[in-house]
């Protein structure tokens, strides 16, 4: 039986609300974490920010000393990655 924290979302569901949620964990965890790995853009799942989010990706570049998330995409096969390496 699937919760509503568990329910995978539909292309057409990410909302203003649910990209804030993803950006805000993304710089408080994620960040700190591509900043370690000297990354500089890439594509990232968003199943960090929860299962319900397993199957939308970020794309994000490095801007100065941070980063940016320059999109939201729906792949129905995307994976997460530990980023603790």
């Amino acid at each position: 039986m699937n919760t509503e924290n568990d329910r995978i979302l539909l292309e057409d569901e990410l909302d203003d609300d649910d990209m804030e949620f993803i950006r805000q964990v993304f710089f408080d965890e994620i960040v700190p974490k591509l900043k370690r790995l000297d990354a500089r853009l890439g594509t990232l799942s968003c199943e960090f920010a929860g299962r319900k989010y397993s199957h939308w990706n970020i794309q994000f570049k490095s801007v100065g000393s941070g980063f940016d998330i320059v999109d939201f995409e729906y792949d129905e096969d995307s994976e997460g990655m530990d980023l603790d390496l």
